[in-house]
């Protein structure tokens, strides 16, 4: 698990890749203290496990699925990136429990100055947007962000200045592809209460007429 504090921005210094997987060689300094092999490391907010420590950095693996599913594929030598080490039990909580899997990408559609902020807006899938909501969280490149506004395609986020500074994000255009996780906690609660999903069908069985999550569905079944 992760928190979405980004803690240091590292740089591709290596690709290597193969017809559909590949690894990555990440100059970076702050995140390979204390690391092992084996251990976690958030890159623009993907989960990947160190390899290979290098005299400057580490290297990760990239399985096929990943590369198909987040914009780790997009990347070039002297690339920046967001770095960030698996949380510790005991740590301050600074943004929100992120789990390094990526949901899905979304296009930043718009980039303006607000005041002293930079608010983006971004487009996204309904396959997104379905677990956004005003104010909630959500992490872009592995950045834990507030959503700001919600509209029918797109959503809309807010970064200050130091965000700007010390987070790939600042340097965004309109036109660039994010990577996008919703916050864990509401996929896992609609995954526990949709009538029509595994846990329904544990507890009806098969022929069971289906019904709505009502009050009582909840109580008889020990939600309540």
């Amino acid at each position: 698990m992760f928190t979405g504090i980004i803690e240091e921005m590292g740089r591709i210094n290596g690709i290597l890749t193969g017809q559909k997987a590949g690894s990555l060689h990440i100059k970076a300094s702050l995140v390979v203290e204390e690391s092992k092999l084996g251990d976690s490391i958030a890159v623009n907010g993907v989960c990947l496990t160190v390899t290979e420590f290098t005299g400057n950095g580490f290297v990760v693996d990239v399985m096929p699925e990943t590369l198909k599913r987040t914009t780790l594929s997009e990347l070039r030598n002297g690339d920046p990136v967001n770095l960030e080490r698996a949380m510790s039990l005991g740590d301050r909580l600074g943004g929100h429990l992120v789990s390094g899997h990526v949901d899905g990408t979304g296009r930043i559609i718009s980039k303006r100055q607000n005041e002293n902020a930079i608010l983006f807006e971004i487009e996204a899938g309904a396959d997104i947007k379905r677990y956004l909501i005003p104010r909630g969280s959500i992490t872009v490149d592995g950045i834990s962000l507030t959503v700001v506004d919600i509209k029918a395609n797109s959503f809309s986020i807010s970064i200050i200045p130091h965000t700007a500074t010390v987070t790939t994000l600042g340097k965004k255009q309109v036109g660039d592809y994010v990577n996008l996780e919703n916050d864990v906690i509401g996929k896992y609660v609609e995954r526990l209460l949709a009538p029509q999903g595994d846990l329904f069908n544990t507890l009806h069985p098969a022929g069971a007429k289906q019904q709505s999550v009502t009050e009582s569905f909840l109580r008889d079944n020990g939600f309540v």
